[in-house]
């Protein structure tokens, strides 16, 4: 796979609006106009979630005539950004990039939600599916899944694994895995994936589960070994990495983010800026630049976003409870 650096993706997304057509039909609704568009981003500036905001923000600007900008807002898993957008006004102007966790984990595992996922948002597009990866420190003497699965067995509690926040996708990645395995390990959670990956190549934390548009620079750079994707089956772009599944039946802990509006939104401009999303993530080179980190562009309808956080809920409430996890 080949290494992208954010400059190298924001670069790419800039070409990519420069040589992009406006849309005139769009600008008459009066819609962006000459206001600016927020999308708040819930996690820190670097992450998967923040390079995706930020091409939609290019790519949105550059075909509805507007200004759309990213402004990030970590805390609480995602919460404190998606709660931000919840109660905005119901105008348009604040939008929000939400994932797995502030939309299907979070719900299950936060004893008090400052929002109702399904109530105060109105699903916009699912944007994309991004594959989670196991990584372990190289000083750590399992070099596949089954001796690391070993290992835990035979050291309860003596390990720990970080995650970007508790109650994210790599955070129930793990847990999934334990519940799945029947090991123990201690949770270490941070405030961004960037601080994950520097503790676990420094030794302080022995094994994380994160995005491999995050992860894979190091683990080609040999200074992190991945075992596995969590994913249901091998990837395109590390096809000698093995599926997690081919150990665990039917394990998958894959991520994904997406585009909401607050509930309240005029129907017509939610059903707009799905129609532009979905156009945006089958443009050739968005898909191109996606691929590359190992991304995969959904550009769902708003039905099928809908139905697909419907069934992310149900899924990882049943691992959330079987894991006993529970953020007060």
């Amino acid at each position: 796979m080949t290494s992208i650096t954010r400059r190298g993706l924001l670069a790419g997304a800039g070409a990519m609006l420069a040589a992009s057509a406006l849309t005139p039909a769009w600008a008459q609704s009066g819609y962006p106009g000459s206001r600016v568009v927020t999308i708040v981003v819930p996690f820190a500036a670097g992450g998967t979630t923040d390079l995706l905001g930020r091409i939609l923000a290019d790519r949105l600007s550059a075909r509805l005539g507007g200004k759309f900008i990213v402004e990030n807002r970590a805390g609480a898993g995602g919460n404190t950004g998606a709660a931000a957008v919840a109660k905005a006004d119901p105008d348009g102007y604040m939008l929000t990039m939400g994932t797995v966790s502030s939309h299907a984990i979070n719900p299950a595992v936060y004893s008090k939600m400052p929002y109702d996922h399904i109530k105060d948002f109105a699903p916009i597009s699912q944007v994309a599916s991004v594959p989670n990866i196991l990584m372990v420190n190289l000083d750590l003497p399992a070099k596949t899944v089954p001796e690391l699965i070993e290992l835990l067995k035979k050291n309860p509690g003596k390990y720990s694994f970080g995650s970007s926040g508790a109650g994210t996708s790599t955070h129930m990645a793990a847990e999934l895995f334990k519940v799945a395995t029947g090991t123990d390990m201690a949770h270490v959670p941070y405030r961004s994936s960037g601080q994950v990956t520097q503790d676990l190549l420094s030794g302080q934390i022995q094994l994380s589960f994160d995005n491999i548009t995050i992860a894979w620079p190091h683990v080609e750079a040999g200074k992190i070994r991945a075992l596995a994707t969590a994913t249901p089956k091998r990837l395109a772009v590390a096809p000698d990495l093995p599926a997690l599944s081919e150990f665990i039946p039917g394990y998958d802990a894959s991520s994904w983010h997406g585009f909401f509006a607050p509930a309240k939104v005029p129907p017509e401009i939610v059903a707009r800026l799905s129609t532009e999303t979905q156009a945006i993530m089958r443009e050739p080179a968005v898909i191109e630049q996606l691929k590359k980190l190992g991304v995969d562009p959904v550009g769902s309808s708003q039905a099928e976003f809908t139905a697909h956080i419907a069934s992310e809920t149900k899924r990882w409430a049943e691992v959330a409870q079987k894991a006993n996890v529970k953020i007060e």
